[in-house]
C-alpha cells in the first residue's frame, strides 16, 4: 500500500475536514487560509506539484464528463467523444493554462557591467497563445518586448519563455501585457521597458459579433519607453520593421 509521503500528497491531508474530499477542495481551502489569490490569471504553482497535478487531472476528468453529460453528448458510444473529458482535463493543466500550475521559467542572468557593456535597446518578438478568462476562448497573437539593457541580461529565448508562461492562463490582454512587463523587469532588472501585444480573440471570432478581422492591441511602457519620445519612437519603429519582415 502506498503511503502519502510516497505520493507527495501528505501535505494535503488534515485541513478543514477535507481528508476524504476532492483534492481540489483541499487546495482551495489551503489557498483561502493563506490569503492566496487564485484568479484565472494567477500562478499557484507553490500549491501544485507534478504528483498533485496528476490527481487534479483525474478530478477534472470527472467534472468534464459531467459537463458533456449535461450537454447531452453521448460520450459512451460516440467514438469522437470517448476520452474527450480526459483530453480536456490534460489540455487545461498541461497546455492552455499551464502557466497557472508551472513555476516560472529558469532565467539565468548574465552580468552586463563590464567596460564594453551593451547599453542599447533590445526588441524581441514572441508568439503567444492564451485564453480569455471570460469565455475560455483561444487568444492568438504576438508580443514585442523591448528593454534598455540594465546590469544583467538573459538569453534571448527566455523573453519568449516568460511571455508564454504569462500567457498560458485565463487572462485578459490588458492584464497579460502588465504581467509580461512585470516578469521581464524582475528577470532583467530593467526599469526602461515596453511590451506591445496584438492578438485575435476567439471571443470575437467564434461568438458574439463574430468579427474575423478583429485585432486587439495593448501597450505597456515604463521608464524611458514612456517618458522619452526618442526611445518610444525607436521601439515602435523596431516593431514596424519586424512586423513587415515577418520575423
Amino acid at each position: 500500500m502506498t503511503n502519502k509521503k510516497e505520493t507527495g500528497l501528505d501535505a494535503m491531508a488534515g485541513d478543514g475536514g477535507y481528508q476524504e474530499a476532492y483534492l481540489a477542495n483541499v487546495i482551495r481551502f489551503k489557498m483561502k487560509r493563506d490569503n492566496k489569490r487564485f484568479w484565472a490569471g494567477d500562478n499557484i504553482s507553490e500549491y501544485v506539484t507534478e504528483e498533485i497535478k496528476h490527481k487534479l487531472i483525474d478530478e477534472a476528468t470527472e467534472a468534464f464528463e459531467l459537463v458533456l453529460d449535461r450537454l447531452l453528448i453521448d460520450r459512451e458510444t460516440d467514438p469522437n467523444s470517448q476520452g474527450t473529458a480526459r483530453r480536456l482535463a490534460k489540455m487545461y493543466f498541461n497546455e492552455i493554462m499551464s502557466g497557472r500550475y508551472d513555476p516560472s521559467p529558469d532565467c539565468t542572468a548574465f552580468p552586463n557591467d563590464s567596460a564594453d557593456r551593451y547599453e542599447g535597446m533590445l526588441v524581441v518578438r514572441s508568439e503567444l497563445r492564451s485564453m480569455c478568462s471570460h469565455h475560455h476562448q483561444p487568444v492568438a497573437g504576438v508580443a514585442y518586448i523591448g528593454i534598455i539593457a540594465a546590469e544583467k541580461l538573459i538569453g534571448l529565448s527566455k523573453y519568449t519563455r516568460i511571455a508564454q508562461w504569462c500567457a498560458r492562463r485565463g487572462t485578459l490582454q490588458e492584464e497579460l501585457a502588465n504581467d509580461i512587463a512585470r516578469e521581464i523587469a524582475k528577470a532583467t532588472g530593467a526599469k526602461d521597458l515596453g511590451v506591445y501585444i496584438e492578438a485575435q480573440h476567439g471571443c470575437c471570432l467564434n461568438r458574439g459579433i463574430m468579427a474575423h478581422s478583429s485585432l486587439t492591441q495593448t501597450t505597456v511602457l515604463r521608464g524611458a519607453f514612456k517618458d522619452d519620445a526618442g526611445t518610444k519612437k525607436e521601439f515602435f519603429d523596431n516593431i514596424l520593421l519586424q512586423s513587415r519582415n515577418g520575423n
